[in-house]
């Protein structure tokens, strides 16, 4: 039993089957992404959040591509990423970066369907949302700014999304000066969109949720979660009202992007065990804070 656990802890490998499937699905988010600003946002000088924001401003000002800063501004974030969630995920993250600014390269002597700013605004908005939510369901990201939230929020007593925010309220507001203000207005617009889609596609998720798990291998599952996650797990006494059998529930608090991982690892240990997950709006004290992994 021992092997196993230390198996599932050096990262198990998935089926070629899957590991294709999630290769596809990557890409087609980031070629939606990519369609979303270089066919619709960049043209009309609109701007969507996070680094993603930071690029369209500093290829506007410099002249370089947009596929330049967005390899090269979201790079550093892959080793967070490795640090705070794991290889995999640092995996797909880089393969998804790369083909996002492939195919802003390819795109970006591509006419604009419009030259309406707000059709531009929504179709784009809409587009990125949902090729970062399908890359975010891949276990993957295409924007850094997340990353580098989890990391903050380690630190300070803020939430992740207040975190991201924060970062966002800068980033916008920047875009009036870089561009007009009525720019920054549709930017704020294009990202509240994309937000909405996002959340759309990942089935609603928030920053952060609950976890509950009641399976007959509750010490394995709680072990590799804490090794593959490094979320510390609360064991809670429960008891079958049909049954009577005496139950250990497992609980744990993750954010969003950990739970594919999660539900892979209940899965590998009991494909039969009840797993309930539910959005939580805030997080205080407690072992939350999670641990480095490698």
């Amino acid at each position: 039993m021992t092997n196993k656990i230390e198996e599932t802890v050096v990262h198990h490998k998935l089926p070629l089957i899957k590991v294709i499937g999630r290769i596809i699905m990557i890409a087609f988010g980031a070629l939606l992404m990519a369609i979303g600003l270089e066919i619709f946002l960049v043209p009309n000088k609109v701007v969507d959040g996070g680094i993603t924001g930071i690029s369209i401003m500093l290829s506007h000002i410099t002249g370089w591509k947009l596929g330049i800063f967005l390899f090269l501004l979201n790079l550093p974030f892959v080793y967070i990423g490795y640090k705070q969630i794991g290889k995999t995920f640092a995996l797909s993250t880089t393969f998804g970066i790369t083909i996002l600014s492939l195919f802003t390269f390819m795109l970006h002597h591509v006419e604009a369907f419009t030259d309406d700013v707000l059709l531009a605004t929504v179709f784009g908005g809409m587009l990125i949302g949902i090729g970062v939510g399908t890359v975010i369901r891949s276990s993957g990201a295409l924007d850094g700014t997340e990353i580098l939230a989890i990391l903050i929020s380690k630190k300070v007593p803020l939430t992740v999304g207040n975190i991201v925010m924060f970062f966002n309220f800068f980033i916008l507001a920047a875009a009036g000066s870089v561009f007009t203000w009525d720019r920054a207005m549709y930017s704020l617009l294009a990202y509240y969109i994309a937000s909405k889609a996002i959340d759309a596609v990942v089935e609603g998720f928030e920053q952060s949720k609950s976890v509950w798990i009641i399976s007959d291998f509750s010490k394995e599952i709680s072990d590799s979660i804490n090794a593959r996650l490094g979320r510390g797990v609360t064991f809670l006494n429960g008891e079958g009202a049909y049954t009577g059998d005496d139950k250990r529930v497992i609980f744990v608090v993750i954010n969003r992007i950990e739970e594919s991982k999660l539900t892979r690892i209940v899965e590998y240990w009991d494909p039969n065990a009840f797993l309930a997950i539910g959005d939580i709006a805030e997080v205080r004290g407690g072992q939350f804070k999670k641990k480095d992994i490698h």
